[in-house]
């Protein structure tokens, strides 16, 4: 029955422990209806007079109420994935993609919007709105032929199949494959931490010794410091091919096809829009004005960093040496050697620094840290539904006690989870028109190594930037002031500028004060040492143009794939092309790395994995105004929560950053902040 579908609850906060499998198609279907009823009715009634109140309000909450089931559905099966679950998650897609096209190509509809506003007087954020709902139904087809809307709609919906299927493939092929041993001495120089995790990995599957696993907490450790060459390699080859032909899986999950067939259908779909390809159309929403423009920004960056990632490759090489490797430095022995060097250099590793950030102490100074420089106030809600036992929950305040959202927390990896790192709406906000307001609600996920024994699980400091940086992501969607939910938090915010708030967030990981708040010994509550601390800000620009590089890589692969795709584009010779162009550290002939680059392929980054860079000059000219000012400056951050935290998608967002930073982004706060000369020579 419909009224007992916990996934059509009118409350603010999914009943996830009464959420089955067989709930979902009930109460997609049921909100598909009702969303085509909605849409049939407002038109019928209201063409010849529609307003925002008549029109408008009454489709968009219907279709909120949609985003929201369909939010929930695939929130589940990203963080507790089963076959049940994920079967109807996928039978669902074709009648999502179906609706979808029906209504963005519904032409009455489209009139009725068109009509208000060309014709209607409105306050400037619905005319904001207005303006994006104008825009999308134009990239949905509106302006096509039947014949063409037919074959765009068949195309969009099996889009939405390829996509999950990549994903679905990355996730199989990353559960499928483990190292079983049961000689202790094989994972010789891993820290107890990660052996500890092993041996607990190995108990969980009924076995004895140790296991091996390539979800990152497992498999990151090994790279860094096995002293078996042997096994990194096999761990390395393992992780690098997964989803691929030359898989250890023996091509079960391969993702070549699907990469093709997505490639291929992005730009025909484009090109029926009138773009010349996919990432041109992706631009029309993006900050950046044209496909020149964004290869203009990655190549000016590559002159700065090049010249510097091949002298920090020639070092490591040297050092390698000096401990008596003789052999070609090939890539499962970057990771391994990068580690011994820093630690010669600044005495120092993660797992030197990981007992003093135990995840409770990160967090309580998190929110000490939110509390100092935005006022606000974070407190934990224990009788809160959740998905998994290791969920938490958390309302935040505002300095004056009201109330202005709040977020779950689920930190740990484990099987049938996506990898990686994000934040997701569960509740976007939105005000209705009787004043009631709807709070916003965020998802956190990260990955971390979960607690081991009775103790905390404790980060290194790249996982303590991790969880800021998403934090930094939901307080853009927690904080939001704007009262239209499609311009809400990160609705409708660009897509490159939409990591500025969480890269932000980043800068303050490295400054002494936040880390005397976030750190605390797991064993004597000690925070970090000042000598320690010396060590880790020295070691924070280590090898950070190699780093630079490997992300000017990646961004370049992606926009230049998306840009030039054709039937005769041989993807892996494409990026093997821009490495040789780009990068300084080795390739190997088997790397796959494409076919699990799902950010590109199945995580909205297609096209737009230059945003991290983009957005991260944003932030780095954000951030230098709490440099200029006081890091923990109180009217600083009151300016930065009400214009980039508060301001969403209503207002263009290069006037939110002038307005916060009074001029235009310069790109030398970045390089400053890497720890790149800018003193670059051309290449």
């Amino acid at each position: 029955m419909i009224e007992n579908n916990p996934l059509l609850s009118k409350t603010n906060l999914p009943a996830f422990s009464k959420i089955r499998p067989e709930h979902v198609a009930e109460a997609v279907r049921y909100c598909i209806s009702k969303c085509r009823e909605t849409v049939e009715r407002v038109v019928a009634e209201h063409s010849d007079n529609p307003t925002w109140d008549n029109v408008v309000e009454p489709v968009e909450q219907a279709s909120g109420e949609l985003g929201k089931v369909w939010g929930i559905v695939s929130h589940l099966n990203n963080v507790i994935s089963s076959d049940e679950l994920r079967c109807q998650h996928d039978a669902m897609l074709p009648e999502l993609s179906e609706y979808s096209s029906w209504e963005g190509q519904h032409e009455g509809l489209y009139q009725c919007y068109k009509n208000i506003y060309d014709n209607t007087v409105l306050p400037p954020f619905s005319k904001r709105a207005l303006d994006f709902f104008i825009k999308s139904f134009e990239l949905s087809g509106i302006a096509l032929r039947d014949a063409e809307k037919k074959r765009f709609n068949e195309l969009k919906s099996r889009l939405s199949n390829v996509t999950s299927a990549y994903a679905n493939n990355v996730l199989d092929a990353t559960n499928s494959w483990y190292f079983h041993t049961e000689n202790k001495d094989e994972l010789r120089g891993l820290p107890d931490s990660a052996q500890e995790l092993a041996r607990q990995e190995a108990s969980g599957r009924g076995l004895s010794g140790y296991v091996i696993t390539l979800q990152f907490p497992s498999y990151l450790p090994v790279m860094k410091y096995a002293e078996s060459r042997e096994l990194r390699f096999k761990c390395y080859e393992a992780y690098v091919t997964r989803a691929s032909a030359l898989g250890p899986d023996h091509g079960k999950f391969n993702n070549d096809e699907n990469m093709r067939e997505e490639l291929s259908i992005k730009k025909e779909m484009a090109q029926m829009l009138g773009f010349k390809n996919y990432a041109e159309r992706s631009l029309v929403l993006k900050m950046a004005s044209s496909t020149d423009e964004v290869m203009s920004f990655l190549e000016t960056l590559v002159v700065k960093s090049h010249a510097q990632g091949g002298l920090e490759m020639r070092e490591l090489e040297d050092f390698a040496k000096s401990e008596g490797f003789s052999e070609k430095l090939e890539p499962w022995d970057i990771l391994f050697y990068s580690e011994k060097l820093k630690e010669a250099k600044y005495s120092i590793n993660d797992e030197v620094i990981r007992p003093y950030f135990p995840l409770p102490q990160v967090l309580q100074g998190l929110f000490r840290l939110v509390n100092e420089i935005f006022g606000l106030s974070i407190k934990q809600s224990i009788d809160v539904d959740v998905w998994h036992k290791d969920v938490s929950f958390y309302d935040i305040y505002d300095s004056d006690g009201k109330k202005r959202g709040s977020f779950y927390l689920d930190p740990y990896s484990r099987d049938k989870k996506q990898g990686g790192a994000w934040m997701d709406s569960c509740t976007d906000r939105k005000v209705d028109r009787s004043g009631s307001v709807t709070l916003p609600v965020a998802y956190i996920v990260t990955n971390f190594m979960p607690p081991i024994g009775d103790k905390p699980a404790l980060l290194n400091h790249y996982e303590v930037e991790t969880l800021f940086h998403e934090f930094g992501h939901a307080l853009q969607h927690l904080l939001t002031t704007v009262d239209i939910e499609s311009l809400a938090g990160i609705n409708n915010v660009p897509w490159d500028a939409v990591e500025t708030p969480s890269q932000f967030m980043e800068n303050f990981t490295w400054n002494s004060e936040v880390l005397a708040m976030i750190s605390g010994h797991i064993e004597t509550g000690e925070i970090l040492p000042a000598d320690l601390l010396c060590k880790m800000i020295e070691a924070k620009n280590f090898q950070s143009a190699m780093g630079m590089l490997r992300q000017l890589e990646f961004a370049s692969f992606d926009f230049r794939l998306y840009r030039d795709y054709d039937q005769n584009t041989d993807i892996h010779s494409l990026l093997n092309e821009i490495r040789r162009d780009i990068a300084v550290v080795p390739a190997v002939s088997f790397n796959r790395f494409e076919n699990s680059f799902s950010h590109i392929f199945s995580g909205g980054y297609s096209a737009g994995y230059y945003s991290y860079l983009w957005a991260e000059v944003l932030s780095s000219d954000c951030f230098s105004r709490f440099e200029e000012e006081g890091i923990l400056n109180p009217e600083t951050g009151k300016m930065f929560m009400d214009s980039v935290l508060a301001e969403g998608g209503s207002r263009d967002f290069m006037e939110i950053f002038e307005s916060f930073r009074g001029r235009k982004p310069s790109v030398e706060a970045l390089l400053r902040h890497c720890g790149i000369s800018n003193n670059s020579t051309e290449r």
